[in-house]
């Protein structure tokens, strides 16, 4: 039997129906500070574009963006500074923000060095 997800005692249904100042009152300082002062009227179109359109791909640049139960089992492309990252919103992700899973730095992977960049390198033949 699958565990059934709760977000501190809510069920996910209960969280939907939740008014955001409600919702704000469960969530961390930093989240609940931020939602209590109000959504930016960039977010607020992202949300308004979310219900409008609820089985559609949307990309957005609000990478601090708090994660509402709403969002839950869509897929929101989220910009890491270079591209946009498919992120699919779990109900585990409530809570958390955007940027969070979108991360922007990739880890470095370096090649063999190049001529003359030590000085193992000289008795490296230069001809192939």
């Amino acid at each position: 039997m699958a565990k059934k997800f709760t977000y501190r005692g809510y069920t996910l249904e209960e969280l939907k129906k939740m008014s955001l100042k409600e919702l704000a009152r469960l969530f961390k300082a930093r989240a609940r500070r931020k939602l209590l002062r109000g959504l930016t009227e960039e977010e607020k179109k992202f949300l308004e574009k979310l219900r409008k359109h609820p089985d559609k791909y949307i990309k957005t640049h609000l990478r601090d963006m708090i994660i509402l139960p709403e969002m839950v089992g869509r897929k929101i492309g989220v910009y890491n500074g270079k591209e946009f990252v498919t992120v699919e919103i779990k109900p585990e992700m409530i809570g958390r923000r955007l940027g969070e899973f979108s991360i922007p730095v990739k880890k470095v992977e370096h090649s063999a060095p190049g001529i003359g960049a030590s000085r193992s390198s000289k008795h490296i033949s230069v001809k192939k």
